[in-house]
């Protein structure tokens, strides 16, 4: 979602949306992926899409399983790298001409919008640990 000068900006989706968001992301890229030409380039680039485009939600849900703050960043942090290869692989698809980018649109856009949401969930939890994690010894130590 756009705020009025443009930028994008999370939205407060709870944990329920934000399950059923990541699980149509990936039937999204999965129905993309049926639908590209079945030359080898276009298949090729639709199997990296497939791969990292369906473990977005993977990693959500894993998250959402989590036993500490630190498995949760990990695991969000683990789908917004999967999250922006994905947007790659689409750019690829459309800068190679083989989507057309309109078509393409909503699902980059639904992308960009759980990368907003992911990190604001990320930064949220740092800043509640207070740049705080344990060392090998399991102590309390600051970050840096």
């Amino acid at each position: 979602m756009k705020d009025e000068g443009g930028s994008l900006k999370a939205e407060r989706v709870g944990p329920e949306e934000l399950r059923s968001r990541t699980k149509r992301f990936s039937l999204r890229i999965m129905k993309l992926y049926c639908l590209l030409p079945k030359t080898i380039l276009p298949q090729v680039i639709g199997k990296q899409l497939l791969r990292s485009g369906t473990s977005v939600g993977a990693h959500y849900r894993e998250a959402a399983r989590s036993r500490s703050d630190a498995e949760f960043i990990s695991k969000l942090e683990g789908g917004l790298q999967e999250l922006d290869e994905s947007i790659y692989w689409i750019e690829l698809l459309m800068e190679a001409g083989i989507v057309l980018e309109s078509n393409l649109k909503e699902l980059t856009d639904e992308a960009d919008e759980l990368m907003a949401i992911f990190t604001t969930c990320v930064k949220k939890v740092k800043a509640r640990r207070g740049g705080r994690r344990k060392d090998e010894g399991g102590r309390m130590k600051a970050e840096g």
